[in-house]
């Protein structure tokens, strides 16, 4: 006979902020049969008084971790937010354990009370967590008519939000502001992001964004204009950004290597493709190194990681999807991605000078792939009338292994 499985020594329970009379009949034996309950010190008090040890979870929340499994075996309840997997604490906690030794009950998340109490549809609107991350991440929705509901840390942190909007030329955006949704402290408040903000604000705390105003909108399609991003020159300009993504083809959830990333651009077009997107960019320059991460933050995409130095002697751990070759382009590092790569990855090179050219031109013959020569013209004055001025020609060579 095969051995039965074992019974979970975990239950993640969704707590919101009524307490123990929001809670279903699992999550409520749970508690019942539980030796420990870990939580922050606000989600222990809303289930109030229990014969359970009640241990509060530190900060940072990884230094829980160890408590948490330091108890394996015991009956242990961890209580989070409302929907533990939605921007909260179930995931980080999964990954630690094997999916035999838990079970979650969760209940109505922050988002499904915040569009119940706006009327907005949950499938319509931007959810972003800016409980612990910057307020830049709003960027990317930010255009007139966008509807999000953001998490934050405090009700100090709608003040920051207010000030991003109106820095952003979305002042007249209305902000809708949820305080402890669910329980008896429930207020909502409406405010203009350019009127002053209440200084009573209770946590825990969300915002209702209906975005309003003549701020810039990012553009959906890849190759964003060329002001978006901070650069000293060293940039894929906006009509070879274009094309370039295109040959790379980013894919939900993949991981790109930008090798010679100049200001990071292509990254950062890459992280903008889809919200699973991962970039790690290679910059030997220090000070275009540190001016990636700054792009990468004003756009709303700061999960870049940025590594100094030059490739082949540094690349990066892992395996990517793809990789793109901006800068530093040479015999040796092809050879070196050709020997890490395995097939099926994808592999893009940008060249302008004699050299790299007749480079890619020897490796297209070997490898084959498809090989592009850009020319790109635009239209400027010469005296009283106009003619096109011709930039570097610009070759692409784009293979799959």
């Amino acid at each position: 006979m095969a051995d039965s499985p074992a019974r979970p020594w975990l239950t993640i329970v969704g707590i919101g902020e009524d307490g123990w009379d929001g809670l279903g009949a699992p999550a409520r034996a749970a508690i019942d049969a539980a030796e420990l309950v870990m939580g922050p010190a606000r989600h222990l008090a809303l289930l109030g008084e229990h014969r359970a040890r009640m241990l509060q979870w530190p900060v940072p929340f990884a230094d829980g971790i160890p408590l948490l499994l330091a108890e394996r075996g015991r009956r242990v309840v961890v209580l989070a937010s409302g929907d533990p997997f939605w921007f909260g604490a179930g995931r980080s906690l999964a990954q630690e354990l094997g999916r035999a030794e838990w079970v979650a009950c969760p209940t109505l998340s922050t988002f499904s009370l915040a569009a119940a109490r706006l009327g907005w549809a949950v499938q319509d609107m931007a959810c972003v967590p800016l409980h612990a991350a910057p307020v830049t991440r709003l960027r990317p929705d930010l255009a007139p008519g966008r509807r999000m509901v953001a998490l934050l840390r405090d009700g100090a942190a709608v003040s920051e939000v207010a000030a991003y909007l109106r820095d952003q030329g979305f002042g007249a955006s209305t902000l809708h502001l949820l305080e402890a949704l669910g329980g008896p402290r429930e207020r909502v408040r409406v405010v203009r992001a350019d009127s002053p903000m209440p200084d009573d604000i209770a946590h825990p705390v969300a915002i209702g964004i209906d975005c309003a105003g003549e701020g810039r909108v990012l553009s959906c399609a890849s190759g964003i204009a060329d002001e978006w991003f901070d650069h000293d020159g060293q940039i894929s300009k906006r009509p070879v950004r274009a094309l370039t993504l295109s040959a790379l083809a980013p894919r939900p959830g993949e991981l790109l290597w930008d090798i010679g990333a100049g200001s990071g651009s292509i990254g950062i077009e890459w992280l903008l493709a889809h919200p699973a997107n991962r970039v790690v960019a290679l910059e030997g320059d220090p000070v275009r190194a540190t001016r990636i991460k700054v792009n990468a933050t004003a756009l709303g995409v700061d999960r870049i990681d940025v590594l100094t130095g030059r490739a082949p002697d540094l690349l990066p751990h892992g395996v990517p999807d793809a990789v793109f070759i901006g800068g530093g382009l040479s015999e040796a590092l092809l050879e070196a991605l050709w020997a890490r790569l395995p097939v099926g990855r994808r592999l893009v090179a940008n060249a302008v000078t004699l050299e790299s050219e007749a480079l890619l031109g020897r490796w297209h013959a070997a490898k084959g792939g498809h090989l592009l020569r850009i020319d790109l013209a635009q239209a400027a004055p010469i005296g009283l009338r106009r003619g096109w001025r011709a930039s570097y020609p610009l070759v692409q060579w784009s293979v799959t292994l």
